[in-house]
C-alpha cells in the first residue's frame, strides 16, 4: 500500500506517504488516502492530524510525473488538479490542528501539501521549494493561493518566482517552517504537540474555526479554483510537455 494511517496514543492521527522508491510522490492512491484520513479525522475525536512520509530523503516530491504525464490536454489536467485542490482545501479547513512533519525534502506539490497544514516541522538540513515554475506551470493544487493568504508578500512571491530549492534554515527565517528538529521525527512531533493535545477538543476547534472563517471571507476557495484553471491552461503548453519529456528521459538514462 502506498500510505499508512496510524493513530498515536496521545490522541492524534498520522498519515504516512510510503512511496520511497518514488521519493514519496503523489499518485491517485495517495489522493484517495488523504481523503480517507481527512474524513476519519472529521468523524473521530482526535485532536490533530500529522502528514509525514517514510524514510529520511523525501517528504514529498510533488505529483508523480510517471503517472500524470498521460494528462496532455487542459481538461485532462484540470480533472486531476481540481481533485487534489479539493483535498487540500479540506485539509486546510479541517477543524483541528494539522502538522506537516517534513522528514525530508519537499518540492513542488510537496510544498503545497505542507502549506495547507497549520504548522510545518522540518528536519534540520532538508531542502524545499516551489519548483513548478521550472516546469513551465504554476502551483495547481491550491498551494500558491494558500501561501499568499498565509505568509508575507515579498518572501512568498520570491519563492514562487525563483522556483528554487532552498535550505530549511532559510524557510525557518522567513516563517514558512515553524520549527526545525534533529533526531527522531516522532519525538519531535510529540514535543511540538504536547501543550496542544492536552487542551479540550472544543477549544482547539473553536480557535481553528476563527481562521477557517477568515479564509472563507477572503474567498480563498474561489482563488484556489482560479489557480487550478490557470495551471491547467499552462499544463497543455508545449513548454510543459517538453519539460515532462526531458524529465522522463532523464529518469530512464
Amino acid at each position: 500500500m502506498a500510505y499508512r494511517i496510524e493513530e498515536n496514543t496521545a490522541g492524534y492521527l498520522v498519515f504516512v506517504i510510503d512511496r520511497q522508491e518514488k521519493r514519496n510522490a503523489i499518485n491517485y492512491e495517495i489522493m484517495k488516502g488523504l481523503s480517507e484520513v481527512i474524513e476519519l479525522a472529521k468523524s473521530s475525536n482526535v485532536k490533530a492530524l500529522v502528514i509525514t512520509a517514510s524514510g529520511d530523503r523525501a517528504f514529498c516530491s510533488g505529483g508523480d510525473l510517471s503517472v500524470f504525464h498521460q494528462l496532455e490536454t487542459e481538461q485532462e489536467a484540470y480533472v486531476m488538479l481540481k481533485k487534489m485542490s479539493d483535498i487540500l482545501y479540506e485539509l486546510l479547513t479541517l477543524p483541528i490542528p494539522t502538522i506537516a512533519l517534513m522528514n525530508g525534502t519537499a518540492v513542488g506539490g510537496g510544498c503545497e501539501i505542507a502549506t495547507a497544514c497549520d504548522f510545518r516541522l522540518a528536519r534540520t538540513g532538508i531542502k524545499a521549494g516551489f519548483v513548478q515554475g521550472n516546469q513551465a506551470i504554476t502551483t495547481g493544487w491550491g498551494g500558491g493561493s494558500i501561501l499568499v493568504e498565509k505568509f508575507a508578500y515579498t518572501e512568498c512571491f520570491k519563492l514562487l518566482l525563483e522556483a528554487k530549492i532552498v535550505p530549511a534554515h532559510y524557510l525557518r527565517e522567513i516563517g514558512f517552517i515553524d520549527e526545525l528538529y534533529d533526531g527522531d521525527s516522532t519525538e519531535a512531533c510529540e514535543r511540538f504537540l504536547e501543550n496542544i493535545i492536552h487542551k479540550e477538543i472544543g477549544v482547539l476547534k473553536s480557535y481553528k474555526n476563527m481562521y477557517i472563517r477568515k479564509w472563507e471571507q477572503a474567498g480563498l476557495r474561489r482563488k484556489i479554483d482560479e489557480e487550478v484553471r490557470q495551471c491547467a491552461i499552462l499544463w497543455e503548453s508545449e513548454a510543459h510537455h517538453k519539460y515532462v519529456l526531458q524529465f522522463l528521459n532523464k529518469k530512464k538514462s
